[in-house]
């Protein structure tokens, strides 16, 4: 599986995953550090990867095309520090890798995890 890193998340975390074994970088290794939501979005599913973020717009995203591509795993934490975002990973992940394959939108929150099949919203 390949993760893309938005911006509000620490470098740390995409070494956290790379020394998982995953393949992993971030929006500013691409020279995206400063691009739209939307093309964020359009590199993660043109290149089959899963999206890391703090950010609520790639939930709207994902409403408001139908996309079943790319899954999204959002943070909404009241500790963000990439020592508390790499340990939800950690225990997390391998529980939640198949949904991610088939396509779907998780909110990491401190105290629950939530699960969205893709695509969301009506067609």
């Amino acid at each position: 599986m390949k993760f893309l890193v938005d911006m509000p998340l620490s470098p740390k975390t995409v070494k956290f995953l790379k020394n998982m074994g995953y393949e992993a970088i971030r929006v500013s290794e691409l020279e995206m550090a400063k691009s739209k939501d939307r093309d964020v979005f359009d590199y993660a599913e043109k290149n089959n990867m899963v999206i890391l973020s703090a950010d609520l717009d790639f939930g709207a995203i994902l409403a408001f095309t139908h996309s079943s591509k790319p899954s999204v795993i959002i943070f909404r934490l009241y500790d963000p520090s990439p020592e508390h975002v790499n340990s939800l990973l950690s225990s997390n992940l391998s529980s939640i890798e198949k949904e991610l394959m088939k396509g779907a939108i998780v909110i990491i929150e401190d105290t629950e995890i939530r699960i969205r099949e893709l695509p969301i919203g009506e067609k």
